[in-house]
């Protein structure tokens, strides 16, 4: 739907799914440790340049979301939505 392709790691396996002309965000699926059955079925990170990341997590939290960790901050930060389901904005910035 999106166009966009596989991004492969170290280890050869898929990354991240990412727009071939480097324009659009990147997409990272996160396995969680835990079945969610609740919330999180699925666990998105998007991966921002760093100068719109602060930007974007401004417009998602005066949409209703609300900011959970700050604790990575400038390689990620956690939202979560009105029903608790998490999303990650990262940056390439401070990556160990």
């Amino acid at each position: 739907v999106l166009g966009y392709v596989d991004e492969h790691g170290v280890d050869g396996a898929s990354a991240a799914i990412v727009d071939p002309a480097r324009i659009g965000p990147a997409f990272w699926f996160q396995q969680m440790d835990e079945p969610r059955p609740q919330r999180n079925r699925i666990h998105v990170d998007v991966t921002l340049s760093h100068d719109v990341a602060e930007e974007r997590i401004a417009a998602a939290i005066a949409a209703g979301g609300h900011l959970v960790s700050d604790e990575r901050a400038r390689a990620f930060w956690i939202l979560a939505d009105a029903e608790r389901n998490e999303i990650c904005v990262c940056t390439w910035q401070d990556r160990d």
